[in-house]
Parts: structure tokens; sequence; C-alpha cells
């Protein structure tokens, strides 16, 4: 049973009904009531329930006379980061998720989903991950095992847990084999469709082949990356800021054992560092665009990310970074996949 119907109760059902239905949810027990159509008519718990039998009702009451008529919720289609904030504040666990039409299309358990990040999401998993051979001979790279999963499937998960729904793969190499493991992702509860390139065209260049975008913004990523970036504050940020675009990135640190002369044109010193250390952002493979922009790339043409930004940069719109605070790791080279190993044990 999908965790929308675990929580839905038909108007109609009896007493008995309810109080079964929610004994099987255990901590999750609250109840949506809906009609026929899945549209929301209130909510029940097991504390509705008593309160309604101290009142005097009993089991031959209609169950619509338990419930609460005006339980909290929020539409697919709005940017709700903050009304879930509030509702987590004030301890409200389980909220439904409603189309336009009021209908109950899903249900957020704050237990297992942080937030909902509205964007769509391109996993880039077509590499062939030649500098991992033997191991990516007749497994695709974004398979390999790290710790207990797939590389890929530590990022889709991480995706959920930000409520992403709508996810495309990237595939090429060896991508029957990546089809056959998530399939269309009705068993997470999400939708995944798969992106078939016949020839190589580049991450945007792929992307332009996707069918489905149901948000104004894309997030896309490498899914070969180990990390614990916070999608949320990536979101939040990209937003708050204007930006047509954010890129993630990671910061190299490179210290000069020397003093280091800081001069003009004429060679006249300007000033002496110590030992200076100098801060560099590199590009870290994840990013999020507004889906409008997607009309700057040719179509069936090679066209990768770099060339996307310097697209952007070239109409002066606005390119913003964002830094990783926590763990990164792109796993490319077999000592990069052995570290892996080891960092998955303690990487929350």
């Amino acid at each position: 049973m999908d965790i929308v119907a675990r929580h839905i109760l038909h108007k109609n059902a009896t007493v008995k009904e309810a109080l079964q239905k929610l004994d099987t949810l255990g901590s999750d027990a609250i109840l949506f009531i809906a009609d026929e159509d899945r549209k929301l008519i209130g909510s029940l718990t097991d504390g509705d329930m008593r309160r309604g039998f101290i009142k005097g009702l009993n089991f031959e009451t209609p169950i619509l006379d338990f419930i609460q008529q005006h339980p909290v919720f929020v539409l697919e289609c709005e940017n709700a980061i903050e009304k879930l904030e509030e509702y987590k504040n004030k301890n409200f666990k389980i909220i439904p998720i409603l189309n336009e039409s009021h209908q109950i299309v899903d249900i957020l358990n704050f237990r297992t989903r942080s937030t909902i990040i509205p964007v769509d999401a391109v996993l880039m998993a077509g590499g062939e991950g030649k500098r991992l051979r033997p191991l990516t001979e007749k497994t695709p790279k974004p398979l390999l095992k790290i710790g207990e999963k797939p590389i890929i499937e530590h990022n889709i998960d991480n995706l959920i847990k930000v409520g992403i729904s709508n996810i495309h793969l990237s595939i090429n190499y060896l991508g029957n084999q990546i089809e056959e493991y998530f399939g269309n992702g009705a068993d997470r509860n999400i939708h995944i469709t798969y992106i078939k390139e016949e020839k190589p065209l580049g991450t945007l260049g792929s992307v332009m082949l996707a069918d489905g975008f149901k948000h104004d913004e894309i997030l896309i990523m490498n899914s070969d990356l180990l990390t614990n970036i916070d999608f949320k504050e990536f979101y939040l940020t990209f937003k708050s800021s204007g930006a047509d675009m954010a890129v993630a990135s990671t910061n190299y640190s490179v210290d000069i054992p020397y003093a280091v002369l800081e001069t003009d044109d004429n060679k006249e010193v300007l000033s002496l560092k110590e030992k200076p250390r100098y801060t560099y952002y590199s590009n870290a493979g994840i990013y999020l665009i507004k889906k409008r922009l997607l009309n700057l790339i040719p179509q069936n043409t090679f066209y990768d990310i770099t060339d996307f930004m310097e697209e952007i940069l070239k109409q002066k719109l606005k390119l913003i970074t964002y830094p990783i605070n926590g763990y990164w790791l792109d796993i490319g080279k077999p000592e990069d996949f052995k570290k892996a190993q080891e960092d998955i044990k303690h990487l929350k």
C-alpha cells in the first residue's frame, strides 16, 4: 500500500474501520478523511477519537462527527518551504499535499522528508568511468557500491529526503542496468524518467532531451558525487539572491611557504604578506538553473555546463556560487573510491 492510501480514510467509513487503520499506523497515526475523489475533508487522530467518545459519541456515530474539519496542508504547486518550517516548529509530523482540486496526491512525513523543494532534478549517469576499470567493465560507474548501496542511490535518497520527486536520469554506458535497478521510481514514491543520448551531447545538451519538467527551476548534478550538501539552503540561497543560475562549489586552500610581495605594474612593492593562504572555489558538479534559460541551449548539439555558464555571463545574467560547507567527494579515481568506502561509515 502506498503512503497516500495508508493515510486516507473514506468519509463513509465506520468508527471501527478508523480505529483499525489508526492502529496499523503506529507512531504515524493520523488519517485524512476524503471523498471518493480523494478530496480532503478533515483529519483524524487517536486523540480526536478519544475526545469524541468522552463527548458521548459511539461506534454508530458517523466518522465525520469525530474529525478536525480544517487540517493544515500544502499545495503541490506552491513553494511551501517556509510554511513547512512553520508546521514543523508547531510539532506537526505529517502533512497532506494537495493538487489544485484539493485532492490528496502525496503525504509528507517529517520523519522521512524534511521539506519539499519545488524543483525537477536531472542526474548525469552516462559516463564510462574509465579510470575506475576494471570495476566499471561490467557495471556502470553510478551503480558501484559505496557502503551498502550504489553511488547514485545515495544521491537519489538525499533528493527524496528534501521532497524532490520528479527525477530524470541521463544514461548511456550500460544504462540498461541503471534503468533495471530503479525502474520508474514508484516503489520509492517518486517519478523517474530516463534520458538516452544517441550521441554525446554534454551535460546541458542531454538535459534538452528531457520531457515533463514540472517546476520553474531545475537541479542538475553529477551522479558520481558523494556529498551531504544542504539542498534546502542551496535552493533558498539561489532564490533569495535572484540569480539565474547557482553553482555549488568546493574550496581549495593553497599555503605559500614564503613571504609574498604584491607589486604594481612598475614593480613597486605595495604590500608584504607573510606565508599567506589563498582560497579558490572549484565547480562541485551541482547546479540550479531557471527552466526558462533552456532556450539558450542549441538543439541536438554538444553543449556542456561550462558553455552554459559562459553564455550566462555573456548575456549579463546573474550567476552565483554556493560554497558547500559539508562533505563532498568526486569519485573519479581508485583512490577516491577507496576513500569513499571509509568516509561513508561516518558521513551524515
